[in-house]
């Protein structure tokens, strides 16, 4: 098989994978999105690593254990990354990411106009 096939493949899983990145607005597809980006990336070091192999006399194989070293890393991320989305869904009720804010910030605090009326009675209670 040429080499051509999984790096076209591959090429083609990281742009539907960026494209859902920056297109998503729940939080779980875009993680959903990052993984299928870290697949294509695992294809890629795989066909890289057996198009290596024929040309090189030693095998190392090197590319199957960076492979797994981003499957493990991806596992704890999606671990990580989904316990934060189901956190962040229980307390705000939402997994829209454009509908998130900063959790310091409070509901009144919607912009630079927002501090005029706590001015106003500071200086009213004076």
């Amino acid at each position: 098989m040429h080499l051509v096939y999984p790096v076209v493949l591959s090429a083609l899983l990281f742009c539907t994978g960026l494209y859902g990145v920056l297109a998503r607005r729940n939080a779980i597809l875009v993680l959903m999105s990052v993984e299928l980006m870290l697949n294509a990336v695992n294809l890629n070091l795989v066909a890289f690593d057996v198009w290596l192999s024929k040309a090189a006399a030693e095998t190392l194989h090197s590319g199957q254990a960076l492979t797994l070293f981003t499957i493990a890393i991806a596992a704890a991320e999606i671990g990580i990354g989904l316990a934060i989305v189901l956190a962040v869904h229980r307390n705000r009720g939402t997994s829209d990411i454009d509908r998130l804010r900063d959790t310091a910030e409070g509901p009144e605090s919607d912009g630079p106009d927002s501090g005029a009326p706590a001015a106003e009675k500071a200086e009213a209670t004076t």
